[in-house]
């Protein structure tokens, strides 16, 4: 199961994931997110992954693809607030990591 939680606040898109981000659950997100990004020009994403229970290779791909959605419209994605149990798998990816919600906000700087 994966519920997202958006809000488009202060021209910055926030992202809370709950639940699996999997092979079955990242089209939701896909389907969602990307369009979305690119139809209104969002340059700036934040992820929120507290409530993260679990992801696999085709969810980090999935986040992969709307951070470069950002980066077409040349805007900054960040992701915060990784779960200890997930911290070594999002060690390795590309995109920013910051701690929370608000030094995300400092970070983007708008």
């Amino acid at each position: 199961m994966l519920k997202i939680n958006s809000e488009y606040h202060k021209g910055i898109l926030f992202v809370r994931i709950k639940g699996n981000l999997n092979r079955r659950t990242s089209c939701k997100l896909n389907n969602f997110l990307v369009p979305a990004i690119l139809k209104h020009k969002i340059k700036y994403l934040v992820y929120n992954l507290y409530n993260l229970d679990n992801i696999d290779v085709i969810g980090i791909e999935a986040l992969r693809k709307s951070a470069k959605a950002i980066k077409v419209n040349k805007g900054i994605s960040l992701i915060c607030e990784v779960p200890d149990n997930l911290k070594e798998v999002f060690e390795n990816i590309e995109i920013k990591k910051t701690t929370n919600e608000l030094t995300a906000i400092k970070l983007i700087n708008i």
